[in-house]
């Protein structure tokens, strides 16, 4: 976005990527079958969510690790590729709401931010036109509405979840989601193959290069440098940005790109690490990090996930169930007048249907067909099986196994952070992160509620809940911190340099010409999936920086 606004506004832009270039029309795998492959789909090293996933990298990259303190269990997906994580994202396009911006004022947790929803509505607006989504008008005050095209019919398993939880007043309502359903600005609409994790050869969904970065590069005032992992940031005597120093990373050479303004948009806590290493005797404990804030105020998404069996939706007739790639509809934070034990809220993603089998397709068919026999050779042997009664099983059971994955907000908390491990560097001779974090009460409670709530969800709509209920020692089945992917708040704004790395603009506090465009300048993480705010802020910053420059004032 920062590259977009920037190159559209006549400055001479550089664009570096730490991984290589990546074509969808080229490198995509959209309408490959799955048995195709020898391995069905399943999970590679540098593909952990399945081998035609578009995103390249993972949890654990070669040569680029990272370390974790004492009991910390952080788990950190990096992309090494053009476009990073908007070609694996499931593009759910939430706009922050007005008490996201207000969470201290109105619960006591955490701080304000230092602008509200008021200052960035017209940055959403402009990125719903620019880049389009479907959704539908709701009037949930902190779920604002956006500008939305019309949304596609919930499927089977969402009406049938849908049902349930309407009859113990929890609405669902169409999901908001990147994806077109009518042309768009030279993008043709879905076409529904249910393949958008695979890279979207028309272009449907919202992933950066077609949407952003081309448009960038085509006025002629962007290049773009791939596999450039940047090592720091460079300053003068003055102790201004002057560049950044990268590694070639094929063939490990040094180079330095000279700048008047840099834009760190590398992801939270790429930033963060990209400031802690750059140290100075005018910045000795890090880059814009006199407040001693950069790496701070950690946080990710909670998450936990109910699912069972509908009984309704066994022996389904053949039928096509695709959609887009992802939910049709999904259920907001509704609870915000009850007394609950913990602050925030979450939302409940829903999921199902009868998507094309993959590897592990069917896995633990043997706990469910012996809660559901049907027949009399079933009722003799239980669970489990194999040949024709197991053909048979799977057959029955396609489709009639149906999820809720919440997702909260948790609280930003000082003591959560990243910091330079002073011990490892990667392949490249550059210093590593190492985290500390850990949930505190407020996420163990929620996520209990959200097991509590889900379950209750699904037997009201006949839904027979699969597994027990996980309890207070197995932390009520919240994930390991990281695993959401929503990792944000290490380099938050503020309106106090002694307290905030950046202002209101994302502009550091310590270096007028360097800005943050990513989810670190966050000072709080709600539920709503953070990349609409993201893609807001950095057109809000961007323009910031046009302006500042037409002042002289950069």
């Amino acid at each position: 976005m920062a590259a977009k606004m920037l190159a559209e506004a006549g400055a001479s832009v550089v664009v570096l990527e730490a991984g290589p270039e990546w074509d969808v029309q080229e490198d995509g795998t959209m309408f490959d079958w799955n048995y195709s492959s020898p391995r069905r789909g399943a999970s590679t090293t540098d593909r952990p969510f399945g081998e035609f996933d578009a995103c390249l990298g993972g949890w654990d990259i070669e040569g680029e690790p990272y370390t974790t303190a004492g009991d910390t269990n952080w788990e950190w997906f990096r992309a090494r590729m053009l476009g990073g994580r908007t070609h694996h994202w499931g593009r759910i396009s939430l706009r922050f709401g007005p008490d996201d911006f207000n969470g201290k004022s109105v619960d006591g947790y955490g701080e304000d931010w230092p602008i509200d929803y008021a200052d960035l509505k017209p940055y959403y607006d402009r990125v719903d036109r620019m880049i389009g989504l479907f959704g539908s008008e709701e009037g949930f005050y902190n779920s604002p509405d956006g500008i939305f095209m019309d949304p596609p019919e919930p499927r089977c398993y969402e009406k049938f979840i849908q049902q349930g939880a309407e009859d113990i007043n929890v609405p669902v309502i169409p999901s908001r989601l990147s994806i077109l359903t009518e042309n768009h600005n030279g993008r043709a609409a879905c076409h529904y193959c249910a393949q958008c994790n695979r890279g979207c050869t028309t272009h449907s969904n919202f992933s950066a290069p077609p949407v952003l970065l081309d448009p960038a590069l085509q006025t002629g005032n962007a290049t773009l440098i791939t596999n450039a992992m940047v090592r720091e940031v460079t300053t003068d005597q003055e102790g201004q940005a002057t560049g950044v120093s990268y590694v070639d990373t094929e063939s490990r050479r040094e180079y330095k790109v000279e700048s008047d303004v840099v834009v760190l948009a590398a992801s939270a806590c790429e930033s963060a690490r990209l400031l802690l290493n750059s140290t100075s005797p005018q910045h000795p404990n890090g880059l814009a990090n006199s407040s001693d804030t950069v790496g701070r105020y950690l946080m990710d998404s909670t998450g936990s996930t109910v699912m069972g069996v509908a009984p309704q939706l066994m022996d389904q007739p053949s039928h096509n169930c695709d959609g887009v790639g992802g939910m049709h509809s999904y259920i907001p934070w509704w609870a915000y007048d009850q007394n609950l034990d913990f602050p925030r809220g979450y939302h409940f993603e829903l999921w199902g249907g009868r998507g094309m089998p993959g590897y592990g397709f069917g896995s633990g068919i043997q706990n469910i067909n012996g809660m559901f026999p049907g027949d009399e050779e079933t009722k003799k042997k239980g669970g489990g099986g194999y040949g024709r009664q197991l053909k048979k099983d799977y057959r029955r059971f396609y489709g009639s196994v149906v999820g809720m994955s919440g997702r909260g907000e948790s609280i930003a908390r000082r003591d959560n952070y990243c910091e330079v491990d002073p011990d490892t560097r990667d392949q490249y001779g550059i210093p590593v992160l190492r985290f500390n974090h850990s949930w505190g009460e407020e996420e163990y409670l929620q996520v209990k509620h959200m097991q509590e709530k889900g379950r209750e969800i699904l037997r009201s709509a006949g839904a027979e809940p699969l597994g027990t209920m996980p309890d207070e020692e197995d932390g009520y089945g919240i994930t390991m911190p990281g695993e959401i992917i929503h990792e944000s708040g290490v380099t938050r704004m503020g309106t106090d340099p002694e307290t905030s790395v950046l202002n209101e603009q994302c502009q550091a506090h310590d270096v007028d010409n360097l800005f943050v465009a990513d989810a670190g300048p966050f000072v709080s993480m709600p539920h709503k999936n953070p990349t609409w705010t993201i893609l807001a802020l950095s057109m809000r910053t961007s323009e910031y920086i046009i302006d500042q420059r037409e002042k002289g004032n950069l």
